[in-house]
């Protein structure tokens, strides 16, 4: 997975889709996980990284990081690397 090319991602974890006019804002965590997709990080080296920093369980980690980029897909704003991007 990866943000689509055209987002635009502030370092305050602002988003905008310049397609459909849509902003939509992050916690830094968040912003931290979208760094990480853009740095080309797996699911599993995101959870490793994120556990290991702030001590949470990789249980519970792994169904936010779910939610988390199953929102993404559902805001059309990440493509998987098998799909080109529209």
């Amino acid at each position: 997975m990866r943000i689509k090319k055209n987002i635009a991602i502030s370092e305050s974890g602002f988003m905008f889709n310049p397609i459909t006019g849509e902003s939509f804002t992050v916690n830094p965590i968040g912003t931290e996980i979208l760094q990480m997709i853009n740095d080309g990080f797996e699911s599993d080296q995101i959870i490793e990284a994120i556990c290991n920093k702030y001590q949470v369980d990789q249980h519970t980690f792994d169904k936010d990081l779910t939610d988390f980029t199953g929102m993404l897909d559902h805001h059309h704003l990440s493509q998987h690397h098998d799909k080109e991007e529209a």
